[in-house]
């Protein structure tokens, strides 16, 4: 069996849609690869293995080795497609990173210290405003996820895409765009047992 990191792949010739539904039926997950150097190439991956391997959230925001007829190729996962109505990976894109060039992924955010926060321990409740943002690096610097320390967020007040703290070498795309783009994060609501609080007290 192949690691985490690993997605192993044989080449197919044939494309569109009535081989890709021929590649499910046969469970195996049509993709292709390209970007960087080379052409597209068409793949398909066995299924189990490629279920096994999303179970893990660093999947996708990790440099993977994409072993294809024995010859592997440095990749990131830059799209999914799933099964809305049942448990069936549907097609899978990767995307070619060169070790000395930038790339562009998106991360999950991880939100902590919500409940011990200045507004949460007045009750306050945080809304998450994203989920992952769009980060340029190269790929040695790609982070796993990007923390969002919500320690010092009072009600009433919020946390944008430039309050989060960024590992060495790592860039909010977004940002680059300019103040217009400095997008919230995650803001701290009063709850209604904190409002209500607030109400007897005054």
């Amino acid at each position: 069996m192949s690691n985490v990191f690993e997605f192993v792949a044989d080449s197919r010739v044939c494309s569109g849609k009535s081989a890709a539904r021929r590649a499910r039926r046969a469970g195996t997950v049509p993709a292709v690869i390209y970007g960087g150097h080379g052409e597209p190439q068409m793949l398909v991956l066995n299924h189990n293995e490629v279920i096994k391997h999303l179970e893990h959230e660093a999947v996708y925001s990790h440099v993977l080795d994409v072993t294809i007829d024995g010859k592997t190729e440095k990749a990131i996962l830059k799209g999914v497609q799933r099964n809305p109505a049942r448990v069936q990976i549907q097609h899978l894109d990767f995307l070619r990173v060169n070790m000395s060039e930038v790339v562009k992924v998106h991360v999950p955010l991880h939100f902590t210290n919500e409940h011990t926060s200045v507004g949460g321990k007045k009750g306050g409740i945080a809304a998450h405003s994203m989920v992952d943002v769009e980060i340029s690096c190269l790929p040695m610097f790609l982070p796993e996820f990007i923390e969002v320390n919500l320690t010092d967020l009072d009600i009433g007040s919020t946390l944008h895409l430039s309050d989060l703290v960024l590992p060495t070498g790592v860039e909010i795309v977004a940002l680059a765009q300019g103040a217009d783009h400095n997008l919230p994060v995650a803001s701290m609501m009063a709850s209604k047992a904190s409002k209500d609080d607030a109400a007897a007290q005054s």
